[in-house]
């Protein structure tokens, strides 16, 4: 009989939350109870699930008592005040935040790509960047077969990498453009209806903000590649969900598109949308709900022999946290390192 595990999710009621709970119920995790946790703004919610309607809990540090599993998908500050105290009640962390992902000794995993690494786990794994995740898929089996020496990347990012403040603040926004009235930004830095913004965290000293540093670095470090020659630009744009992304990859030697696109369509994660005839790409509104990268626009690059340029759409509430994150917990339990 397969073993179970008493489960505590910090960050139910938001929107990668509640995505994570449907998942778990689809792939039939075995989880022998949930504890839905949350700040103290959320506590007495409830949250109807396949298990009925489950009451939401305040986070508190008793909260991980007789816990085997805590996933924190909530902030970083509240992951570092937390995450410590669900590690001395003896429970096994998922961090979905950003808070211990530069860490050396935190795992820092992708399924499809360096599964192994759960193993190395010392109580704590951490789940990457959405837009690390995607990217990772689809630059690894590419260069399994022909090394990458580098790669160019910008990411248009949906509100809802911004969480539900982002999406409400969409909607309020474009009701107001709409009546021709002149929308205040709370949110973003700038108006987001019918705008792009190429600002997604905060900018650093060099120029890049911290978004760009931390797909160029996670991506490094998922790839076991620290000579990764990679750069981005990360955009928000005004759709709810979604992440695509047009990557320039230069390989060590020629590859043409179609073997390319053989390599990809074979890979785990991943869907081949291919065909411009018929104006067939990824686009965000066919990748909602959905648990693969799509790819698309495989092409040559016209100035260089080693280059290929393509087109890439994933759920960023699916794949980007609450999938990964539910496929790092099955992998650590094949491998029977929980």
């Amino acid at each position: 009989m397969m073993k179970k595990y008493n489960l505590a999710i910090v960050g139910a009621t938001g929107l990668v939350g509640r995505e994570f709970i449907k998942i778990i119920e689809s792939r039939n995790f075995p989880a022998d109870s949930i504890q839905l946790l949350a700040s103290d703004r959320n506590p007495g919610r409830k949250i109807l699930t396949g298990r009925g309607e489950m009451l939401v809990h305040e986070t508190t540090p008793a909260s991980f008592e007789n816990i085997d599993i805590a996933v924190f998908i909530a902030g970083a500050e509240i992951a570092k005040y937390f995450v410590p105290l669900a590690m001395q009640s003896g429970a096994m962390v998922l961090d979905t935040s950003s808070a211990f992902r530069t860490g050396d000794s935190v795992p820092l995993v992708v399924p499809e790509v360096n599964p192994q690494d759960v193993e190395n786990h010392k109580g704590i794994i951490a789940n990457p960047n959405c837009s690390t995740i995607q990217l990772s898929v689809v630059l690894h089996p590419l260069n399994r077969v022909n090394r990458i020496m580098r790669v160019v990347v910008s990411t248009y990012q949906s509100v809802s990498g911004a969480g539900s403040t982002g999406t409400d603040e969409l909607t309020r926004q474009t009701k107001t453009v709409i009546e021709g009235k002149t929308p205040i930004p709370h949110v973003f830095p700038h108006q987001i209806a019918f705008n792009v913004v190429p600002e997604v965290d905060v900018f650093m000293d060099n120029g890049y903000t911290r978004e760009e540093f931390r797909l160029t670095d996670e991506t490094r470090r998922v790839l076991h590649d620290a000579e990764l020659s990679i750069s981005a630009t990360c955009v928000r744009v005004p759709v709810y969900v979604g992440h695509c992304q047009a990557v320039h990859i230069e390989l060590t030697k020629p590859m043409a598109p179609d073997e390319a696109r053989q390599i990809l369509a074979s890979a785990p994660g991943i869907k081949i949308l291919d065909d411009p005839g018929v104006s067939l790409y990824p686009q965000p509104w066919s990748v909602a709900g959905s648990d693969e990268v799509l790819v698309g626009r495989v092409r040559q690059d016209i100035d260089r022999p080693t280059g290929l340029v393509l087109w890439t759409a994933a759920d960023n509430l699916r794949k980007g946290t609450a999938l990964n994150a539910i496929q790092i917990l099955e992998e650590s339990i094949k491998r029977g390192c929980l």
